[in-house]
């Protein structure tokens, strides 16, 4: 088998060419240059001039990946040491750098020669021809994108590379007028933005950060600094650039506290304010409109996150006003054709909802600070009754196309309400009923839309919250949301049976109980298969508690009367002595989970009374009844096992007394299982008794269908043989005698009701001869109609054609054969 040569000699060749950069330790200007020309044409190989019989020339990629095993770009990096003073050789070895930098590989081999601190420090090193300074700005990015960033970070944030990326960057911001110039510029910047987000850092420091902030504010606000004296930017696609990312840098810079007093000093929020307002027509703008939407809105979400460390500041220049006021255009139906190009303008395209999307993000920013004075002059602005005339426009204007953002825009207006009303009283009377409408119009949504990851999710959210933050404890509001049905909706919701929304509609519910006319709408709610509140919130605690591994029986019966509530979690964690100020497992459960709530709601609905509760759900209610009793004593169980841990003896009366509690709680385990066994003893009683009547009525219908199939067999009889017909006709005229009085009354006139000499054995008709009373008394068969009115003889009576006429009796009731 032979094997090629590229494999045999492989390590040989590593080491002959990662001797290579230790020739460069050699003072030979012109073996350094050829040497790195050398490398170079690993990268850029032509095809041999002569062909050596016999022999194959080595690929490009195999001469590449030798070089990466023989270590080859730690030494290039570490030669430039020695070419401090010597341009010519210190750009060929740059070059070197960059076609080595293309690979990871290498790049982890630079990033351990130092090769970020030691190139960036260099950058203003003097070089007519500028190579150096974009060759060394290339390695940099190669190093950042393919190798660890954290590790470049490091070496970068020192005091000597932020010197000289704030010489080249400033160089190239005044004096930098090409479009190379402005592209190397906004690449510095880049590298600079990541260096800002180590808080290591000294950006500060070096003074870098006081110049970046005066470069992102000149342009808005006036500054008599002479750095950008005469300076402006162009709407060429640079400068558009160098301006966002300029913004970007301000929201790296607001993370560190120590930078806070210089974004005052340079009246960031001042200058960022200056685009937040509505375009004014024919004013001469150095952007584009496109470009200027765009900075709006990247101004805009600027703002969301720097405002909130500059309150004073915020208020000073009018914040809440300034947005109010920019929040009335966006709802106005002034024309206005937004671009939506950019990733902040997503969804706004051709309306106003992507300003709107971001100063409803910049007021939920700031209203969630909790900061009374911003809040307080929000309201007295009639921020509340603002936004709910927005939230009612955003439903009239809903379409498919703009679901997603209206949806974004709908949630953060509740949430900032919400922020607003909570713990204010005032507030949420001002909130009033036109809020509880729009509240109430969420929460109609279809079910199947919470599936479509569209923001209806973060929507109903933002929903339920508004309702515990804006309606609960103003009883004009929770009377309203009553009388609407509110609380329908409430268990609607919750009868789906999604977990991430029954804790907090659990919650709302046990604090809107507290009204007294809650309960009677509560148990008036039906769900599906005519389903009870009751038995919904019973079929919960089941589930939680199957979900929380607790321990129950086939018929949901207490297995543990020791441990009657105890989760699987439980089981495992062993009870460890904590100080006073930490809660411990049993009291963190109720937090946790959904049980101290479904308790909560169904005590104040009275345990008793409970409609449409099956036999499993009053099991299972005898363990929710006792809830508060099993948690108290399991807590008491964790102190017990706490002082016997710490191998600590109470006093004799204090031993005595704990040891009554976990008995009586123990106890009242043992009770609450033998109730329960007898309601599932009871239920098996009943449902054997249940079983018997059906039973019965099963028994009956068979019964009933054997006499109808005797009655048809002796009907085929009688009609099939001549001698069972007469016995049958016999049996019936002696049955039919046998029934009529023996003694008849005095001149009592009998009627026969049957015909002679039919050998049938079913009623011949109620066909009755009369001859008692003569036709002529009675005026005949037409005395009654409307013919004898018409015709009426003088001598009265009605037409007498008839000398004899038979009347027809009513039908009797026929005899069953």
């Amino acid at each position: 088998m032979k094997v090629s040569d590229e494999i045999t000699y492989a390590e040989d060749t590593a080491n002959s060419i990662a001797l290579l950069g230790d020739l460069m330790i050699i003072p030979s200007s012109e073996l350094r240059i050829q040497i790195c020309k050398c490398i170079i044409d690993f990268y850029h190989a032509e095809p041999p001039k002569k062909h050596i019989t016999g022999y194959q020339q080595a690929s490009s990629s195999y001469k590449i990946k030798m070089a990466e095993v023989g270590g080859l770009a730690k030494t290039m990096v570490q030669s430039l040491v020695l070419l401090e003073n010597q341009l010519v050789e210190k750009l060929w070895v740059l070059k070197t750098l960059q076609h080595l930098s293309a690979s990871e590989a290498n790049c982890t081999l630079m990033v351990k020669a130092q090769a970020a601190s030691g190139i960036c420090a260099h950058l203003n090193d003097p070089d007519p021809s500028g190579q150096l300074l974009f060759r060394s700005s290339e390695i940099l990015w190669n190093l950042l994108e393919k190798s660890s960033k954290e590790e470049i970070i490091q070496q970068l944030s020192n005091l000597e590379c932020l010197l000289a990326l704030k010489k080249v960057f400033k160089n190239l911001f005044t004096r930098g007028l090409s479009h190379y110039d402005r592209q190397l510029r906004n690449d510095i910047l880049v590298i600079t933005t990541i260096i800002s987000r180590n808080p290591g850092a000294p950006m500060t420091e070096c003074g870098f950060t006081r110049d970046l902030i005066l470069f992102a504010t000149f342009n808005e606000v006036k500054s008599q600094n002479p750095l950008v004296k005469g300076l402006k930017f162009s709407n060429s696609y640079e400068d558009f650039e160098l301006k966002k990312l300029l913004f970007n840098i301000i929201v790296t810079f607001c993370k560190d506290l120590s930078t806070i007093q210089l974004l005052i000093d340079g009246k960031v929020i001042l200058a960022l304010f200056t685009y937040v307002k509505k375009p004014e027509k024919h004013k001469i703008v150095e952007w584009s409109a496109a470009q200027y939407e765009e900075l709006q809105l990247h101004a805009i979400a600027t703002l969301s996150s720097v405002a909130p460390f500059l309150i004073d500041e915020y208020m000073l220049y009018q914040g809440n006003a300034r947005v109010l006021a920019f929040l009335e255009w966006c709802d106005s139906e002034d024309f206005f054709f937004s671009h939506g190009n950019s990733f902040h303008g997503t969804g706004g395209r051709g309306n106003k909802f992507a300003q709107m999307r971001y100063s409803l993000r910049l007021l939920r920013a700031m209203v969630h600070l909790e900061h009374e004075t911003i809040n307080k002059d929000l309201c007295e602005k009639r921020a509340i009754q603002q936004l709910i005339g927005i939230f009612k426009n955003t439903i009239s204007k809903y379409n498919d196309k703009d679901e997603a953002i209206l949806l974004e825009i709908q949630s953060d207006i509740l949430l900032i309400l919400s922020g607003l009303c909570e713990h204010h009283i005032p507030r949420k009377e001002t909130f009033g009923t036109e809020g509880v409408d729009i509240i109430l119009h969420v929460m109609k949504t279809d079910p199947k839309k919470l599936q479509s990851g569209l923001g209806y999710n973060v929507l109903l959210f933002s929903t339920l919250d508004s309702i515990w933050c804006c309606i609960l404890g103003c009883y004009p509001s929770e009377d309203y949301f009553l009388e609407k049905e509110g609380i329908f909706l409430l268990l609607d919701l919750m009868a789906l049976n999604q977990k991430k929304f029954c804790n907090l509609i659990l919650g709302i519910m046990v604090e809107f109980c507290d009204n007294p006319k809650t309960g009677a709408h509560v148990n008036a709610w039906r769900g599906k298969k005519d389903q009870t509140a009751a038995s919904l919130l019973i079929k919960l605690w089941r589930k939680e508690e199957k979900e929380l591994g607790v321990k129950r029986d086939k018929h949901g019966k207490i297995v543990d009367t020791k441990k009657p509530l105890f989760t699987s979690f439980q089981e495992e964690q062993k009870i460890t002595p904590l100080p006073a100020n930490c809660p411990t497992i049993a009291v963190m459960d109720v937090a946790e989970n959904i049980r101290a709530k479904i308790y909560a709601v169904l005590g104040k609905l009275d345990f008793e009374n409970l409609p449409g509760l099956s036999a499993e759900d009053f099991v299972t209610l005898c363990i929710i009844h006792r809830y508060l009793d099993f948690k108290i004593g399991e807590i008491w169980n964790e102190i017990y096992e706490e002082i016997k841990l710490e191998k600590l003896r109470p006093v004799t009366t204090d031993k005595k007394i704990l040891e009554s509690i976990i008995t009586a709680s123990e106890n009242i385990g043992k009770m609450t299982a033998s109730l329960q066994s007898e309601m599932i003893e009871s239920q098996a009683r009943q449902d054997v008794q249940n079983e018997q009547k059906v039973y019965t009525k099963v028994q009956a219908t068979h019964k009933q269908r054997e006499l109808a199939n005797k009655s048809w067999e002796n009907f085929l009889a009688r009609t099939s043989n001549v001698k069972t017909l007469k016995k049958a006709k016999r049996l019936q005229e002696n049955g039919i005698q046998s029934s009529r009085y023996s003694e008849r009354p005095p001149n009592a006139i009998f009627h026969r009701t049957d015909i002679k000499g039919l050998n049938t054995t079913v009623p011949s008709g109620g066909v009755v001869t009369v001859e008692s009373t003569p036709a002529r008394l009675v005026g005949g068969p037409l005395a009654d109609t409307d013919i004898a009115l018409k015709k009426l003889p003088i001598r009265g009576g009605a037409l007498q054609r008839v000398k004899a006429v038979k009347t027809v009796n009513e039908p009797e009731k026929s005899i069953p054969t």
